[in-house]
């Protein structure tokens, strides 16, 4: 990006930061006779009581601010709607730091129940959890999403092997209860497999690009739209209430519509509502909608650099680059052309970046559970949409291909342990430490080959000299003896006979009938002291007691290049 590219960006945040409060609650458009068109907290009194609501999202994209908004204010003012189970699949909180997200609902008696697959953006969820206020529940995303299909069909439960001999397993953990003694598990045991259950959803709320002026709903130029579709299907089959923002009203396209009227109650018109952060529907951006040709190298380098600026992602040196460089590697020697594949948040990410500036990204397709094919996954606060994406499905579609064949997924590491274990839904004791599974029991689950990265060590201090690893300080080890809760079995893994690896700076980890094995590791990496007495984890080595020694490409950069090269 140039230095004009880059001040437009910035004016741009700017704005967004002076504005992003801005609503009109009791905007209606004029000239429409149609009683379905009312002002959001019009809207908002639909919702009874005590109900079942559900809204849509992820991250920064297609944010139901205005339902968020409504129903606070509602609740402020009136006491009403109260004791709400409110249910999300994707992330769609803000950190406590960012206005307009699900968080406006966290006010105490307005949402009595909290169900999420991921829960960690959602602060003032967990803050009541912590005073015992709500009940705190966590499922996998994919399961969620297929649940939430079901319901239209008048089916309730799901028998699923995922999450089988994890912390969702009543057998081996908690269940859905985040919280133990507060709540009854929405999973049980199922003989070899777990049946999952989900409340009937009441109400459905969401945002959607445009509505003509009979209520018909469209998505032209969305980034995603998740479970919109599917909610608003299961709400209808059981009797509730389907309430969608659109940002303008436009002539009726009978071919083009996502979901007709009679399918939807109330229709709430707000021209300030987003495409994705800082980006108004109106006025969307391009490279993220269907079967858009933007220039790749140009947009990426705008989401980086606005991610930079509100400080998302993380400085990267050249140890997070040689790690991101490792794995990538192992990528092209344990996958294969023609692919699909789901990559996750942070390092994940980078590596990602690495395929695409590698030459390899036209010979694999990418895939995100938010819905999207294809196309280069958006970093940091805009993760969940994708630049030149191919096609945009719902969540529950993109969950079905992922069932049905997932070849890899890049994911991210919180602890491992020695039997392979992988915990990433909770950082300590308490509700305030939960992150939520998300949907890495689905991807663990349906993945071929599974390629987790992450640092050896959390806190520690490492740099790159002449070629080789240094650990100047050694930091609090994230591969230990056993994790505190299991997302991810590695007995499981293994029965499944998948291909498990475990990429760190120090080297590459393969889960193996004998153990955590290390298969590879870094220049300047002593493997005595270094690994085998100082982690608490229990490391095998090969047979032969040989262990390959990183390329210098990989640990430098120089003369990096990726190739297809799968053993």
């Amino acid at each position: 990006m140039n230095g004009l590219e880059k001040l437009g960006v910035l004016m741009q945040i700017l704005k967004w930061r002076l504005t992003w409060q801005r609503k009109d609650l009791n905007f209606t458009p004029d000239g429409l006779a149609n009683p379905k068109f009312m002002s959001a907290r019009e809207a908002v009194r639909l919702i009874p009581d005590g109900a079942t609501t559900f809204s849509c999202g992820m991250a920064a994209n297609a944010p139901a601010k205005v339902w968020f908004w409504a129903i606070a204010h509602a609740h402020r003012e009136t006491g009403h709607p109260c004791g709400l189970t409110h249910i999300i699949v994707g992330a769609q909180g803000g950190r406590g730091r960012v206005p307009g997200t699900v968080e406006e609902l966290g006010r105490a008696g307005c949402v009595v129940r909290f169900i999420a697959g991921h829960h960690e953006t959602v602060k003032s969820m967990l803050h009541l959890a912590d005073k015992g206020a709500v009940e705190l529940h966590t499922l996998p995303q994919g399961i969620e999403a297929l649940l939430i299909e079901a319901q239209a069909k008048g089916v309730y439960s799901l028998d699923s092997e995922t999450g089988v001999g994890t912390f969702l397993d009543p057998r081996v953990g908690h269940g859905s209860v985040v919280v133990p003694g507060r709540g009854s598990s929405l999973i049980e045991a199922a003989g070899p497999k777990l049946r999952y259950h989900l409340p009937k959803l009441d109400v459905a709320f969401f945002i959607a690009p445009a509505a003509d002026a009979e209520g018909n709903i469209y998505i032209d130029h969305c980034a995603l739209y998740t479970e919109s579709h599917e909610s608003a299907l299961a709400v209808k089959a059981n009797g509730g209430k389907v309430l969608v923002s659109v940002a303008e009203v436009i002539e009726k396209r009978p071919r083009d519509i996502f979901l007709p009227a009679e399918k939807v109650d109330a229709v709430v018109v707000h021209p300030y509502n987003e495409q994705t952060n800082s980006v108004p529907q109106k006025k969307y951006w391009k490279m993220f909608t269907e079967g858009a040709s933007e220039d790749m190298d140009r947009s990426m380098a705008k989401l980086r650099f606005i991610n930079r600026v509100l400080g998302i992602t993380p400085k990267r040196g050249p140890v997070d680059d040689a790690l991101a460089r490792l794995a990538a590697d192992l990528f092209t020697r344990r996958v294969q052309k023609c692919s699909n594949i789901i990559v996750g948040v942070g390092l994940p990410e980078e590596v990602s970046r690495l395929i695409y500036e590698g030459g390899l990204f036209k010979d694999v397709t990418f895939m995100s559970e938010t819905g999207v094919v294809g196309g280069l996954p958006a970093p940091g606060v805009f993760f969940g949409a994708a630049v030149n994406p191919k096609e945009i499905i719902s969540s529950a579609q993109v969950f079905h291909l992922c069932y049905e064949h997932l070849d890899a997924a890049i994911l991210g590491i919180l602890e491992a342990d020695s039997q392979g274990n992988l915990n990433v839904s909770r950082r300590g004791d308490g509700p305030l430490n939960y992150v939520g599974p998300g949907g890495f029991p689905d991807f663990c689950a349906a993945a071929d080959t599974i390629i987790f990265v992450g640092s050896w060590m959390a806190h520690a201090r490492m740099r790159i000299v002449d070629g080789r690893l240094v650990i100047a300080k050694a930091g609090q080890h994230k591969f230990i003896e056993q994790v505190s809760e299991i997302t991810m079995s590695g007995a499981q893994a293994l029965a499944k006979q998948k291909n498990v690896f475990y990429v760190t700076n120090v080297g590459i980890f393969q889960l193996t009938a004998k153990g955590m094995m290390l298969i590879e590791v870094m220049p300047g990496v002593d493997i005595r002291k270094d690994i085998l007495e100082a982690c608490p984890m229990r490391v095998v080595l090969p047979d032969n007691g040989e262990v390959p020694v990183t390329e210098d490409a990989i640990v430098t950069g120089r003369g990096f290049k990726l190739r297809w090269r799968k053993m």
